[in-house]
């Protein structure tokens, strides 16, 4: 069991003035050994708290913290879990990590599958990772939801999915947590000719049965880049391919309505931006319970991006380029048009080419430094170039390239960019903050 380190004590908090400090050990409470986040949540909800603390020195302090039951203990850690990853022992034929090229940054590389990451992040999980007494603690502690990659729930196919027999055993463990009370989501990475079809019609009933507890389903295309040597062959989803996707969803999301007042199930937008139709209306995602998946994501940029154009005021002349994913081309292209007519604003928007993972990735998330320096060189690019923020980590691509080497290689200050519809619309009419150089 690793150490459950402190990397911060919130100066107003309940642990403040206490002698607890970064650099110290949390070893148990009230008795209790803290495993995880998990042990640490549960625990803290305690009106009285004795900690169990270490020192760097060796030396252990006991202190006790009062606070109402709802309220945190202000405690940060050097790891969030407060615990190791679990890593994921599934060899699943369509993992976007297998198809990443060689000496890219090693923590891109990892694979988790950690329940635990699920609640704290909003990972998906596949549930075969993990013991039957995990998924006690799941239950016992009623951690709700929990989100799950399902795939397939025919247990041959979807062991041939994931290449872990244990796959085999969803449906069971989904009626555990169904019989707890757990409410969950669900994601089907989408493969063509493996578990479309039939066997999507066959999942989305399957999982369906667990309404109301089963909040939402979410459908995505696979990702195929060209690293793909000595994997399973696998084509990318058509324009007639998406399309009928979506038309076998959109029948099911209409027989939902009538019977559960939900849609529960949804198409990812790339299907849609696939199959060149016009993404949904804004009210047909509900909620957005999918939003994470890149499900409604379109159509919430949309309502943010006209409200806040109306709210702007015209502002001087300027010009600005910005880099986009093929995919989103001509839904940008059409929001960038009405920028140029209501606030007199010179906008160049450039479909930047996917060399570096194949012209199959299409997304902005997955654009790197050095096809964008390639794409834009040379090209009349103006006062500032927006970079679309899902394709970078603090200020780096996935290539490694930074926002600033992006700036001098191109002689544009290139400004980083959030990925809802008032920072965008803020972005091209008054600028941004967020600079390379």
């Amino acid at each position: 069991m690793s150490e459950k380190v402190i990397a911060g004590v919130d100066g107003r908090g309940v642990c403040a003035g206490k002698g607890i400090g970064p650099g110290d050990a949390l070893i148990g409470i009230n008795g209790r050994p803290v495993r995880d986040v998990f042990d640490y949540r549960y625990y803290i909800q305690e009106k009285l708290c004795r900690l169990l603390i270490r020192k760097p020195d060796g030396t252990e302090l006991a202190v006790d913290v009062e606070k109402r039951e709802d309220d945190d203990l202000g405690l940060s850690f050097e790891n969030g879990l407060m615990d190791e990853a679990r890593r994921c022992k599934n060899s699943c034929v369509f993992c976007f990590i297998d198809q990443l090229p060689a000496q890219m940054r090693p923590t891109l590389y990892f694979k988790d599958d950690d329940a635990r990451l699920s609640f704290l992040t909003g990972n998906y999980v596949t549930l075969t990772n993990m013991a039957d007494s995990e998924l006690d603690r799941i239950i016992y502690y009623h951690l709700s939801p929990i989100n799950i990659s399902v795939h397939s729930t025919e247990p041959g196919l979807r062991v041939k999915m994931l290449r872990n027999p244990e796959a085999a055993n969803l449906l069971p463990r989904l009626k555990r947590l169904y019989d707890a009370g757990i409410s969950m989501n669900y994601q089907i990475v989408l493969c063509k000719g493996v578990n479309d079809g039939a066997h999507l019609k066959k999942t989305i009933e399957d999982l369906a049965g667990f309404m109301p507890l089963a909040n939402s389903l979410s459908v995505v295309p696979v990702g195929l880049t060209r690293f793909r040597e000595n994997l399973t062959a696998l084509t990318p989803f058509g324009a007639e391919d998406s399309e009928a996707v979506i038309r076998l969803i959109e029948s099911y999301q209409n027989a939902f309505l009538q019977t559960h007042n939900t849609r529960f199930v949804y198409a990812a937008d790339e299907f849609y931006l696939n199959a060149g139709l016009p993404i949904p209306a804004f009210e047909s995602y509900e909620d957005f319970p999918q939003l994470e998946n890149g499900v409604g994501m379109t159509a919430l940029f949309e309502r943010e991006f006209f409200r806040a154009l109306r709210k702007k005021r015209k502002p001087s002349n300027r010009r600005v380029s910005l880099a986009t994913g093929a995919a989103a081309g001509p839904f940008i292209m059409r929001l960038c048009d009405a920028a140029r007519q209501s606030h007199n604003v010179d906008i160049d928007v450039y479909e930047i080419r996917n060399n570096f993972f194949g012209h199959t990735i299409t997304v902005s998330g997955l654009l790197t430094g050095r096809d964008i320096i390639a794409g834009l060189k040379g090209r009349p690019l103006g006062q500032k170039l927006l970079i679309p923020a899902n394709a970078l980590r603090d200020g780096v691509f996935l290539d490694d390239i930074s926002l600033g080497d992006i700036s001098a290689e191109l002689n544009v200050s290139a400004v980083e960019v959030n990925i809802n519809g008032c920072a965008f619309a803020e972005a091209l009419i008054r600028g941004e903050t967020h600079a390379g150089r």
